[in-house]
């Protein structure tokens, strides 16, 4: 991949992925130490009103694995997002996004954003790139 491919509008293959589980959230917990109870017991999770939340943090590591997955890591200079809604265990994620600017000296920005299969926004976001020519 360089920067002389890439037109702005262009769009990344979309990522989809699997069905959230449950053993899904607690191995994230284990890996990140993120073990707080509203991603893991049922009944915090329904004191607090919503149920069992996955990580927010794991839902963005998706976006960038849908980022990454188009434009290799060691080109991306900047990546961040916004939460939007919750996700629950079940739902389905699929990645999107796009070129939306080139800049001078092989930069470009784009923006990937996280739905589930409603089509509801759980994460939307940027990056960044320099790519080589």
């Amino acid at each position: 991949m360089n920067f002389e491919e890439l037109k702005e509008g262009d769009t990344f293959p979309p990522l989809k992925k699997e069905k959230i589980t449950r053993v899904q959230l607690a191995k994230y917990a284990g890996a990140s130490g993120d073990f707080n109870p509203l991603h893991l017991v049922e009944e915090v999770g329904e004191k607090a009103g919503s149920g069992i939340i996955a990580h927010g943090m794991l839902i963005m590591g998706m976006a960038g694995q849908g980022v990454t997955s188009w434009i290799p890591r060691k080109y991306i200079t900047k990546f961040k997002v916004r939460f939007k809604k919750m996700t629950f265990p079940g739902e389905e994620i699929e990645i999107t996004g796009k070129v939306v600017k080139k800049e001078p000296n092989n930069n470009i920005i784009g923006e990937v954003v996280a739905k589930n299969s409603a089509g509801e926004v759980k994460v939307s976001g940027m990056f960044e790139a320099t790519l080589p020519e």
